[in-house]
């Protein structure tokens, strides 16, 4: 899933194993441990009552038909409307989270799509990141699943709020099946569309059959590694490689671009028809009237690991800036100490005070941050949110104006609670110099959607 797509050929080649336990055919209770020298660093088993939503703390919902401001109908030409409805996504009770498509009386799509509220998975320095998932796919074949188009995938955390900047910032498609084939698709997006590196629109990418079952009869268990010693990427099904890129395939500079960011999230949607779709449908529309509603992706559970390699050591250093902004970027600016504020209210926050439910519109002013000759390439800031479901928004960080083009973005819905804070991160283009910073809340809700305790910069 992207904003644009391509078409693969299917393969069956069965390619090297890697010791990875196969998935069995019924639901886990809880994620499995991981393998000898990897350490789970994230995940989510779904386990919660029938009829609840995801855990906020985890996920965002993506809304409608495109991002704000992106392209329409999420780039890729898919034609639902993505909700948070509990028809279109829930926990069952047993374990799994269900995405279900369905189709009302007027021929009219609905579904759903989340992604990680973290952005910021990749392996340490010589070190790897896993991503896995435990997943079935819609169990229907034939015409009946003409446009169904499950995926499990992961962006580059500077796509959050440009929205424009694929292929560039990277994509990893872990899982993708259209049209009810038994076959999964391993994708790697990067540089520019169309062509490039990744000779995009299409990517680069392999295809083979599930092991076993059907993708669409059991749950298979689906894993990305990135391996930044050996500079590959690596696709598997069931324990079985069946896809690599190396950085010498796409070039130092554009393996760069893809990694040298604060990271990925991971998005997990069941979409209806598409570019992809109707390529396999001999590039006619999908769905069709014979496509069947109701089915769903069931997802047993998502983790991440990392296995080896250095952290990168950083240094804190908190320092209270006086009222009106000012101070160094590379300290703790006070959101309550702002020289100006629109929107939210000040109240206690972790030992100190915070601006509490700031909503679309509100802003905070810090005059005269003194950026050093830096150059600044992170943004931080400590954040908390009690929205309701659904609700979300941006955090936007810009210099001299307002109105200015964000240099930083990132999303934030529910954290837990408003008392639930959380430090994130968001990339920056290099900046120094002294500046008035502006930090500005954009959301496509009337409704709250945010808590700022204290924004920092770092290199």
């Amino acid at each position: 899933m992207k904003p644009r797509r391509r078409i693969l050929a299917a393969t069956t080649a069965l390619l090297a194993a890697v010791p990875l336990a196969i998935a069995a055919m019924s639901a886990n209770a809880s994620i499995p441990p991981p393998a000898a020298g990897w350490t789970q660093v994230w995940g989510d088993d779904f386990n919660g009552p029938n009829g609840s939503l995801p855990s906020s703390s985890n996920w965002i919902f993506d809304l409608g038909h495109a991002y704000p401001g992106g392209p329409a109908n999420w780039g890729t030409g898919e034609i639902q409307n993505y909700t948070n409805s509990t028809q279109n996504i829930k926990l069952d009770g047993a374990g799994n989270l269900r995405i279900t498509a369905l189709k009302d009386g007027a021929g009219n799509w609905t579904s759903s799509r989340i992604e990680t509220q973290r952005a910021n998975f990749k392996p340490a320095v010589g070190g790897k990141l896993a991503i896995e998932g435990r997943i079935q796919m819609p169990n229907v074949t034939g015409q009946a699943a003409l446009g169904y188009w499950p995926a499990f995938w992961a962006l580059g955390s500077p796509f959050r709020g440009n929205y424009w900047n694929w292929p560039g910032i990277g994509e990893f498609d872990i899982m993708e099946n259209v049209n009810g084939i038994n076959s999964v698709w391993g994708v790697l997006h990067c540089d520019v569309a169309p062509g490039g590196a990744c000779g995009e629109f299409t990517g680069i990418g392999n295809s083979r059959t599930c092991p076993g079952p059907s993708c669409q009869s059991a749950f298979h268990t689906y894993r990305f590694e990135w391996d930044d010693a050996a500079k590959t990427f690596t696709w598997f099904v069931d324990g079985q490689s069946y896809h690599q890129v190396t950085r010498d395939r796409v070039g130092a500079g554009v393996w760069d671009q893809m990694t040298s960011h604060a990271g990925y999230f991971i998005l997990l949607n069941l979409a209806m028809g598409g570019a992809f779709p109707n390529a396999l449908n001999n590039n006619q529309p999908t769905p069709v009237a014979a496509t069947q509603s109701g089915h769903s992706l069931v997802v047993d559970y998502v983790a991440v690991y990392t296995a080896g390699g250095t952290p990168p050591t950083t240094t804190t250093t908190t320092t209270t800036p006086p009222p009106g902004g000012g101070g160094s970027a590379y300290s703790e600016l006070q959101a309550e100490n702002a020289s100006e504020r629109s929107g939210g209210s000040i109240a206690p926050a972790e030992g100190g005070s915070g601006v509490h439910q700031i909503a679309n519109g509100g802003y905070l002013k810090f005059s005269g941050v003194d950026f050093g000759s830096g150059p600044a390439r992170q943004f931080y800031a400590r954040v908390a949110s009690g929205a309701g479901g659904g609700v979300s928004g941006l955090v936007e960080v810009r210099l001299g104006s307002r109105t200015a083009a964000p240099v930083g973005t990132f999303a934030v819905g529910n954290t837990g609670g408003w008392d639930a804070w959380r430090t994130v991160p968001a990339n920056i283009s290099n900046i120094s110099g002294v500046h008035d910073v502006y930090v500005t809340f954009t959301s496509g809700q009337p409704a709250p959607y945010v808590s700022v305790n204290w924004v920092k910069f770092g290199t």
